[in-house]
């Protein structure tokens, strides 16, 4: 897509040759912006309502600051994930706007202070402590793209009571994200309380035979609660995705 493709499809609208929703079709497919190392979607929240997120690992510094540099140009908003502190700071340097989240791991660069855009909101669960860090890479991506967030952190099944506690607002849920480790049995238990959909994140954590989250993956794919999502291993990110899509529907 060029500038006089751009101005053929705008000439065509003016003159009731081509109605807005065939305009739309076409311009929704523009293309990416090719910086020879990355090839910039910045048309994806166009196409997939959601749009294109840094992920920090495997990248240069340097890479991530050009690939800000012109998201930023194109008016985006910036998301970077699993980025260490090491790496904010050196973008701190290039970005004066930027926010770090340590316990999420995120870097966020907004325009302006996003809104949730409905009343509705994910409910976004952790099984312990040690889970929060995969919890709240799920909860900040949710809040960086204008979703309200509930957060209901450390009531695992060791202490049932401490979930049961929530139950009110597990129903008036939207969506339930649920994290956990070990082995993996919170998001059954949520599974026979609530009617909302609910994502399941298995984590890493647990003792030598939760083999890095396989058990808690195993568990959940297994769970006898019927209608259970479950995403990949700490990706608490996916979850929220998957979140902001059900919101939309």
């Amino acid at each position: 897509m060029n500038e006089t493709k751009i101005k053929r499809i705008l000439e065509k609208l003016s003159a009731g040759k081509m109605k807005s929703a065939e305009a739309f079709e076409e311009i929704k497919h523009l293309p990416f912006e090719d910086i020879e190392f990355a090839k910039i979607d910045h048309h994806r929240s166009i196409r997939t309502g959601i749009p294109e997120v840094i992920f920090a690992p495997g990248k240069t510094t340097d890479q991530i600051i050009k690939i800000a540099e012109r998201m930023t140009k194109a008016g985006s908003d910036i998301v970077i994930s699993r980025a260490d502190k090491s790496v904010y700071e050196k973008i701190r340097r290039h970005f004066k706007s930027a926010i770090y989240n340590e316990s999420a791991r995120m870097i966020l660069m907004k325009k302006k202070k996003a809104k949730a855009k409905s009343g509705k909101y994910v409910a976004v669960v952790s099984a312990g402590t040690s889970d929060i860090n995969v919890a709240e890479e799920a909860a900040i991506t949710v809040e960086a793209f204008c979703g309200r967030v509930e957060r209901i952190y450390d009531v695992g099944v060791a202490g049932i009571h401490r979930l049961l506690a929530f139950q009110d607002k597990l129903r008036k849920a939207a969506v339930i994200i649920v994290v956990a480790g070990m082995e993996g049995a919170l998001p059954s238990v949520v599974g026979g309380l609530v009617s909302a959909p609910i994502i399941a994140v298995p984590t890493s954590i647990g003792y030598g035979a939760s083999f890095g989250g396989i058990a808690a993956l195993l568990a959940m794919l297994n769970s006898c609660a019927p209608g259970i999502t479950v995403v990949n291993i700490d990706n608490g990110f996916g979850a929220a995705m998957a979140a902001l899509k059900m919101l939309k529907v």
